[in-house]
């Protein structure tokens, strides 16, 4: 639509012009026999003035017919400046938006309360369970006679097979995972700021050409006017002058709000939602170079996403060997003293102080753990899978990024080599030959505009080659808003005070 509605434009413009230059050629040839009602002087100054670039006002003052002054459009409306604020404020840099981002973020603080949670549950299942202290009595028997068997007892399971550091060691192969899981947020996090701040740049530029393309959109309805004035244009010309000037301000708007979108997400990605909207400012004329060739090795061997499933294999691993051998029996002891109050004969003494000792053990023999066993080694592969799954979409989601930053790299070297190079020396050449009366303004118009087109094309591009190009340094992380993923188990109970020592 915005190029149908262009190159309507231009060829509105060119016949313009041309007819401006037909208008003009003939009025050379009156110049040279001057009117009876009219001095030479004045023809000649109203002829020079006609098309001269200092009188053409940025604004559109007066919108009517030519040929019916009572007939007028509607008032020209301005353009309101949704930035005016921003430019009274300090531009933030890349280096701002990363530093409130750490700091605020609360994906990064969920993430390192998980490993946090992991070290504590390591923690805890290494612990030996707690003895026990108790009363025992025996024939307790009152009256005149007395007697019985009162006293207490310490009891302790002790953990055999070296279960404890088994269970300890699953544990702390979570903990290396979720650190990683810390590692891979943390990358995220950056990646999504970095992606947002040069999206939200790329947008600035926009906004920046907009407000090029309207007054150079502005000027060209100041000139179709001029030239009605003087018999060179008519209504329809006019008209679709007008036209295209309200489509240049609403293309403004429009670049104005996005941009104001894209700085209030990069706001809340930092962890500042209400943060008053500013200018930024940042490089965006040198990309990342990124080496195509090797990219797909460094990612399998360094992306965090596919470490921590190869971490979560070696945790799958331990808990397989932890269960392996819960099957050997806790053994279990108790000693304690107690007081004798059975009469002897014939002396008719008490027995006394005496003491007590019990050992226990369980027979395997029903449950030897098998169920937990045959779970533990289906979730050992699935985990290996799981490593085999993240391998083949980090193939599949890098592909495609390759491919659009191999387009991007092309436009953008074409756009800063060939294209605007050429576009600016035409505007130049034209604007030459106005100067020397060889060409009519609506066509240093329309080769303004061309140039400020290519240059809107090309802010475009290379934000899409700064956004490609992030989300593959940063190894396709570049969600700073998903809660992190959890490792293993998160339960708070595991090897609670009350219980044996083994797994939950």
């Amino acid at each position: 639509m915005k190029r149908t509605v262009t190159a309507a434009i231009v060829a509105l413009l060119l016949a313009i012009g041309a007819r401006a230059q037909t208008h003009q050629h003939e009025n050379l040839r009156r110049m040279q026999m001057p009117s009876p009602s009219q001095p030479d002087h004045e023809q000649s100054r109203g002829q020079m003035e006609m098309h001269s670039p200092q009188n053409i006002t940025t604004d559109v003052s007066s919108m009517q017919e030519p040929e019916n002054p009572n007939q007028k459009t509607e008032s020209n409306l301005p353009v309101p400046d949704l930035l005016q604020a921003s430019k009274t404020l300090p531009a933030k840099s890349l280096d701002d938006f990363e530093a409130l981002a750490l700091k605020n973020n609360p994906t990064l603080k969920q993430a390192e309360a998980i490993a946090r949670l992991s070290a504590g549950l390591a923690r805890q299942a290494g612990l030996w369970p707690n003895p026990l202290v108790g009363y025992q009595g025996e024939q307790i028997r009152g009256g005149s006679f007395g007697g019985g068997e009162q006293g207490g007892f310490v009891q302790q399971n002790i953990i055999l097979g070296g279960k404890l550091g088994l269970r300890r060691k699953v544990f702390e192969q979570q903990r290396k995972e979720d650190e990683i899981g810390v590692q891979e947020q943390e990358l995220s996090v950056r990646g999504a700021v970095q992606v947002q701040f040069y999206s939200a740049l790329a947008q600035l530029r926009t906004v920046e050409v907009q407000q090029k393309l309207m007054a150079l959109a502005t000027d060209a309805a100041t000139t179709a006017h001029q030239l009605a004035n003087v018999g060179q244009a008519d209504a329809p010309d006019v008209l679709q002058a007008e036209v295209e000037a309200e489509q240049a301000k609403l293309e403004l708007v429009k670049a104005q709000r996005a941009y104001i979108q894209s700085y209030e997400e990069l706001a809340a990605i930092a962890g500042q939602p209400h943060m008053p909207i500013a200018l930024l400012k940042g490089d965006m004329d040198h990309p990342p170079v990124i080496d195509t060739d090797r990219y797909l090795d460094d990612l399998l061997q360094n992306s965090p996403s596919l470490k921590r499933a190869q971490q979560g294999a070696v945790r799958a691993g331990a808990a397989l060997a932890r269960d392996k051998r819960e099957a050997i029996p806790d053994l279990s002891l108790r000693a304690g003293v107690q007081q004798n109050q059975e009469l002897l004969e014939p002396s008719m003494h008490a027995v006394g102080v005496q003491s007590f000792a019990t050992a226990g053990i369980q027979i395997p023999i029903f449950n030897r753990n098998q169920g937990n066993v045959q779970a533990a080694k289906a979730q050992v592969e699935c985990e290996r899978e799981e490593v085999a799954r993240v391998r083949l979409q980090l193939v599949h989601t890098a592909q495609p990024l390759l491919q659009q930053y191999l387009i991007n790299r092309v436009e953008e070297e074409r756009y800063r080599t060939q294209l605007i190079p050429r576009a600016k020396r035409a505007y130049e050449l034209y604007l030459g030959k106005y100067r020397n009366m060889a060409a009519a303004y609506p066509e240093v118009i329309v080769s303004q505009r061309t140039l400020f087109q290519l240059e809107d094309s090309y802010a475009r591009t290379l934000g899409e080659l700064w956004t490609t190009a992030i989300q593959l340094q940063s190894y396709l992380l570049t969600d700073g808003i998903s809660a992190p993923r959890t490792s293993g188990s998160t339960s708070t109970q595991v090897n609670p005070l009350t219980d044996s020592g083994g797994p939950e």
